[in-house]
């Protein structure tokens, strides 16, 4: 019995040594300062009591009487659509996922620790989360409008940098913009990498690196067509390292990144030729195993490099590249949806949507930065489709149309 008790009395000390994970987060409305609890989420993790949450916030959660378990929690003007037991919530008119599901415990509903920390902050609802204190902090509520857009921000795309253009440029609609911007295209992979070969099976070998040189060179057209400085990174069949191509962006002053790539199918997966689609990462940690898996094979490219970057392990530069690049999170993630929306509407494949990840190559351009996965490569179909000249210049165009509504929106947020 002595052995028993003394075995129990190990365990409580450890459990009482043992940090406890923070029981609530810290919710700043102004000089209003709230605690909202946290509680074990289904499945793991940590959640919310969402009608704490929109009243700490200022706002409310309202029942949709029309369906049973739908709600919306309302932050000033913007409205968030969620379900119980669905991991989807609904900003206008588009559908974000989130990490684990909304459910209800003893008739409260509540949301993943996520929704507050990354979905709010993310869908220009004057939100911001501070990590490091567990701190959310709501500033001015952001005008109405079909999608939610973010407050102006002082780092986004600058003026330009160059002569305004007496013309405004012009895309598809009613989008255009007044000033010349500068826009660094951003070839994938190219020298002894070859990034990606394909297709599975039979049929003409493609690589990688002179599909993504083309269509950038196509894009690079396009662009200038509509009045837009372009900054290549490479031009040719030469290796750029990662980190340099950031660099380059960031020298020429750009107002926007775009890196073109071709993606390849996981081997382990069940038909793994039958992959099609395109895609397009903003820089963000991974959240799904693919997105990991698309990160890792793009940053591969790193092995090929002779020079290693020392200054990156300097743990004040990494803090202030980390600062300076949030500041474009939500920018990106915007030129990401166009980006998509543009495509669909010529690439044969599926839209496998916006999602987000560490590409190196991102991490160094301190601008709203976009990957865009053309196709995939290890597709026979698509690898004939992403190899046809006017198939090349058709993506680009509709590249170069997102590009220009992108700005010509952000001209109009900031009143330019």
């Amino acid at each position: 019995m002595s052995i028993a008790l003394a075995a129990l009395g190990v365990v409580l000390q450890v459990a009482a040594a043992a940090p406890a994970s923070p029981a609530s987060i810290t919710v700043r409305l102004g000089e209003r300062v709230r605690q909202v609890p946290m509680v074990a989420a289904i499945g793991g993790g940590m959640a919310l009591r969402a009608d704490v949450l929109a009243e700490a916030l200022g706002g409310q959660l309202v029942r949709d009487a029309s369906r049973a378990g739908r709600y919306r929690l309302e932050v000033g003007r913007i409205g968030v659509d969620i379900e119980s037991g669905s991991s989807l919530a609904v900003v206008a008119d588009d559908t974000l996922p989130m990490t684990a599901e909304v459910f209800r415990r003893a008739s409260m509903l509540y949301v993943p620790f996520a929704f507050a920390s990354d979905l709010l902050p993310r869908i220009g609802s004057g939100v911001m989360f501070d990590a490091e204190k567990r701190e959310l902090r709501r500033f001015a509520p952001v005008a109405a409008s079909k999608r939610p857009v973010d407050p102006p921000r002082r780092t986004a795309p600058s003026p330009a940098r160059a002569e305004p253009d007496r013309t405004a440029t012009r895309a598809p609609g009613d989008a255009r913009t007044t000033r010349q911007h500068v826009v660094v295209v951003d070839a994938g992979h190219g020298g002894p990498d070859n990034g990606m070969s394909g297709p599975i099976g039979a049929g003409p070998k493609v690589y990688e690196k002179r599909i993504t040189l083309a269509v950038a060179t196509q894009l690079q057209r396009a662009l200038e067509q509509r009045g837009v400085r372009v900054v290549m990174t490479r031009t040719t069949d030469t290796l750029i390292a990662l980190s340099d191509r950031g660099r380059i962006a960031n020298e020429a002053k750009g107002d926007l990144f775009v890196s073109v790539h071709v993606n390849a199918a996981n081997p382990r997966w069940k038909n793994p030729g039958g992959a099609r689609g395109f895609e397009t990462y903003f820089l963000a940690e991974a959240k799904t195993e693919d997105e990991r898996r698309v990160a890792a094979m793009e940053n591969e490219a790193i092995r090929f490099e002779t020079k290693a970057d020392v200054k990156s392990d300097d743990p004040l530069g990494f803090i202030m590249r980390d600062m300076a690049q949030n500041e474009h999170l939500r920018e990106s993630s915007r030129l990401a949806d166009l980006i998509q929306a543009g495509m669909r509407t010529v690439h044969p494949g599926p839209s496998r949507g916006v999602k987000q990840a560490g590409f190196r190559v991102l991490v160094t351009a301190f601008m709203p930065a976009v990957l865009v996965e053309i196709g995939f490569g290890t597709n026979r179909s698509e690898a004939n489709y992403m190899t046809s000249p006017e198939r090349q210049a058709e993506l680009a165009d509709k590249l170069a149309d997102a590009v220009i509504r992108y700005l010509a929106e952000y001209e109009r947020k900031v009143g330019g």
